[in-house]
């Protein structure tokens, strides 16, 4: 009898879907989330932001991990041939995974949504003659282009989802303005001669052109390319003859060569203290604040101020941050 009434709703809810121009198929797969898979943490935040009750989204690189040396496993493989969307970030941040994924991109739907973003707004790549420097997340204004373009892939994915995608997208796209704006009022406590940001490697350019920061990297954009011994040297001289009291290690980069610019620059007699670690090619911890694309960029953003000599609250913008930057 229960089964009797379940499949009479059904079929009631069918026809009243037919009557609404709703074809059987597109309500039978309206019930089911919308299965997505996702390269890099900062997407697979996005699209949970986005898509809600509506998705399901699996991310293959976790904490810790540099997508710049990525390459897919065969559980990956299984996981995006099956999922209904894979969104990867393009601009050839996955260098290793871009012949599969063009491929794949012949049989299921496959989209590259920082590619989306106008070539005016990009920074030339410091290796590769016409490509792009891929760290757009590290600017939050730059980024929230980026969440439009998970929006829209997910609406031409999922249609009958449209208002649900851009009221989420909405929500936010504010909390994103309003990290932009924490952003900008902290980092401009930090006294102009100071705003040097010594790190890793290169991900950190949008950032410096955001704020008015100096930028430099030990290694380049890509954490493949190798440091050279002139170029720590010539670091080391930086360190020393402009007072800078304070570099950063990054989550998903061996801190191996800061600790070398460390002691170059102890064997001259500067001091030079590790400001704290950054988030740059990958999110914080699974289920942590900093493991959300907001969390990551307050973590950015306050440790970097509070190092430098600016003024940014301990816990950071919504006094969320796990431990003191």
């Amino acid at each position: 009898m229960a089964e009797f009434t379940r499949r009479s709703l059904l079929a009631a809810a069918g026809l009243a879907g037919l009557a609404a121009g709703l074809p059987l198929a597109s309500l039978a797969r309206a019930e089911e989330p919308l299965s997505v898979v996702s390269t890099t943490g900062m997407i697979a935040d996005a699209a949970r932001q986005v898509g809600g009750n509506l998705v399901t989204v699996r991310g293959l690189m976790g904490p810790g991990v540099d997508p710049h040396a990525y390459r897919q496993t065969r559980t990956d493989i299984l996981a995006m041939t099956r999922a209904d969307l894979v969104l990867w970030h393009g601009l050839y941040l996955e260098a290793q995974m871009e012949d599969f994924l063009h491929s794949l991109s012949a049989r299921r739907r496959v989209v590259a949504v920082a590619e989306a973003l106008p070539a005016e707004l990009l920074l030339a790549h410091d290796a590769y003659k016409n490509r792009y420097d891929p760290h757009v997340w590290m600017d939050p204004d730059l980024w929230a282009k980026v969440v439009v373009a998970v929006r829209d892939a997910l609406i031409e994915a999922r249609p009958e989802g449209e208002a649900e995608f851009r009221a989420n997208a909405e929500k936010h796209l504010a909390d994103i303005e309003a990290l932009s704006a924490y952003s900008r009022k902290v980092l401009a406590t930090i006294p102009e001669e100071r705003r040097v940001l010594v790190t890793a490697h290169d991900a950190f350019n949008y950032f410096g052109r955001a704020y008015d920061f100096e930028v430099l990297g030990i290694q380049g954009i890509s954490t493949e390319s190798e440091a050279g011994l002139a170029h720590v040297a010539g670091l080391v001289d930086t360190l020393v003859e402009r007072r800078i009291g304070a570099v950063f290690v990054e989550s998903s980069v061996s801190d191996r060569n800061v600790r070398a610019l460390i002691e170059g620059a102890a064997a001259r007699g500067h001091t030079v203290k590790v400001g704290g670690q950054l988030f740059s090619d990958a999110m914080g911890p699974h289920g942590s604040y900093e493991g959300t694309y907001i969390g990551m960029i307050d973590h950015n953003v306050t440790t970097i101020t509070r190092a430098l000599g600016g003024e940014a609250p301990e816990r950071g913008m919504l006094g969320r941050l796990s431990a003191a930057s």
